[in-house]
């Protein structure tokens, strides 16, 4: 997977998972300004790294983690 710069990064439409509570607890974050990757980090400390996957890879992990 390409490595996507931190100055895109800061940049992009990121949306938090529908699933986070407004505890503060676990948190993600996604943007789809990079398809096919799929940008994540965790939202308590957005100035922090990015994992970056595969459109597929990341689907197929959303779905096993749906309730």
């Amino acid at each position: 997977m390409k490595s996507i710069p931190d100055h895109e990064l800061s940049a992009a439409d990121w949306h938090k998972s529908s699933y986070s509570g407004g505890g503060g607890g676990n948190c993600l974050e996604y943007t789809r300004d990079f398809l096919p990757a799929v940008p994540v980090r965790d939202s308590k400390t957005p100035q922090g790294p990015a994992l970056v996957f595969g459109a597929e890879p990341w689907s197929a992990f959303v779905n096993a983690v749906r309730i």
